[in-house]
């Protein structure tokens, strides 16, 4: 190479010799294609394969060889490993896993994912994502529809929690813009509420945005997980009476355990009379909307000023797929995150600016997660969609019968969602007589 004609040398370094081994990179991609086709997808609806090859960490260790060398590995352990990190790793595809909130396997939005792995796009100006950004686009208006406005705002972001506190941030910004230049000091004792029921994201993002968690009210919920009203009321005019200054109330439509559907008519009721922020954390529970069946469930989400929403969840959009709503159309989401920065968001590019949505967006770097979301849609259809809603809930009735049918099983509540809370009392306590001891070895056995 060094006798190479033009070749140009800097610190030893041949600048214009080859990064890397194009026909060999090439060729490990595949045959790594090839083991994810055969060991993942084919296997996806396999009942006789294992959930999970269930290794102790310390021996999982050594069968993985996590340690990173000097040199290289060879072609054929690089695919070895590529088998063993899916052999032993949790299929969420597996007709039997049941976890939080997601499963299954949907053959467009991997499409989708594969697509966008391989053009390793970031969203954030125009000119570097022209399609992802008007993807994202479609998606988002097509996605307020839904919600019920005429117009509005919105991003994609790494997970619902993200996009709840995107919402608490933005709401306190419309009630104190000032505090994005000046900061925390000066203002009054910021108070929130939600549900005793609320996802725990809720005291994260208070803590990281400097509200602090002991200004998260939590609203005593009824039997079945909903927040009551009138408990709202109370706790808004007892800050009120405190000197601080509530400026937020976040409804749940969907909670992670019982499924539960704040009723958000009458919660809207009161932030209009008290002039505060409603955000619907609706990531579980928003997939309803699509359904004409169940989206009575969140009756009144019209009426929130920001709505969190994942289809990663119910409509088996690839995780992560999480958008946060907003009916304010006049900017507020850019005016609360912008940061200006003239060296990447230039005003006087060749094309509509309005299209750079990077400056609204607490990242820079940002995957292009609507993509997945769009494909799957564009596949399936809204009719297609709201079918994989309706047989979810259906298959969460028959689950209910077959619970009570069942001996040793107890049904918790009826469930108006697909979360079943139930208990699994085996024989050996099946006589035992309630009482402390009982619900200790139950809660052993759960």
């Amino acid at each position: 190479m060094l006798q190479k004609k033009n070749a140009v040398l800097v610190d030893g370094v041949i600048l214009n010799g080859p990064i890397m081994d194009s026909k060999a990179g090439e060729k490990f991609v595949e045959e790594a294609c090839k083991i994810i086709m055969e060991e993942v997808i084919q296997k996806a609806d396999d009942v006789t394969e294992k959930v999970c090859e269930w290794r102790a960490p310390e021996m999982l260790k050594q069968i993985l060889d996590l340690e990173m060398r000097d040199t290289g590995e060879s072609h054929q352990k690089l695919l070895q490993l590529c088998r063993d990190v899916i052999q032993y790793s949790v299929k969420t595809s597996h007709p039997r896993f049941f976890n939080q909130l997601y499963a299954g396997i949907d053959y467009y939005s991997l499409v989708a994912r594969f697509i966008t792995e391989a053009l390793n796009p970031s969203v954030y100006t125009y000119e570097v994502s022209p399609v992802f950004l008007l993807v994202e686009e479609a998606v988002i208006k097509k996605m307020i529809e839904f919600v019920g406005w005429e117009e509005g705002d919105g991003i994609f972001n790494p997970g619902g929690s993200v996009s709840n506190m995107y919402a608490m941030n933005l709401a306190r910004y419309r009630f104190c813009p000032e505090i994005k230049e000046k900061g925390l000091s000066g203002l009054p004792r910021l108070v929130l509420f939600t549900s005793e029921e609320c996802h725990y994201s809720m005291k994260k993002a208070a803590s990281f945005l400097g509200i602090g968690t002991e200004n998260v009210y939590f609203i005593k919920t009824d039997e079945r997980g909903k927040m009551i009203p009138e408990e709202l009321e109370k706790q808004v005019e007892r800050a009120r009476k405190e000197g601080s200054a509530p400026f937020l109330v976040c409804a749940t439509a969907g909670t992670t355990v019982l499924g539960a559907f704040d009723p958000l008519d009458k919660i809207a009721d009161i932030c209009e009379k008290h002039g505060l922020w409603l955000h619907v954390d609706a990531s579980w529970g928003g997939s309803a909307l699509i359904s004409k069946k169940h989206c009575r469930l969140l009756h009144g989400i019209h009426r929130a000023d920001s709505v969190a929403w994942n289809p990663h969840k119910m409509l088996l959009a690839g995780i992560q797929c999480c958008a946060l709503l907003v009916k304010d159309s006049s900017g507020l989401l850019k005016k609360c995150y912008s940061a200006k920065a003239a060296y990447l968001f230039q005003q006087d590019k060749f094309y509509d600016v309005t299209y750079d949505t990077g400056d609204k967006s607490i990242q820079c770097s940002r995957r292009p997660d609507a993509f997945k979301f769009w494909l799957m849609w564009k596949a399936l259809g809204t009719t297609g969609l709201e079918e994989r809603v309706n047989r979810a809930l259906a298959l969460a009735r028959y689950l209910v019968e077959e619970i009570k049918k069942r001996e040793g099983f107890q049904l918790i509540l009826e469930p108006e969602y697909a979360n079943i809370c139930f208990w699994y009392i085996p024989p050996s306590l099946r006589k035992m007589q309630d009482g402390p001891e009982f619900w200790q070895k139950l809660h052993q056995v759960s």
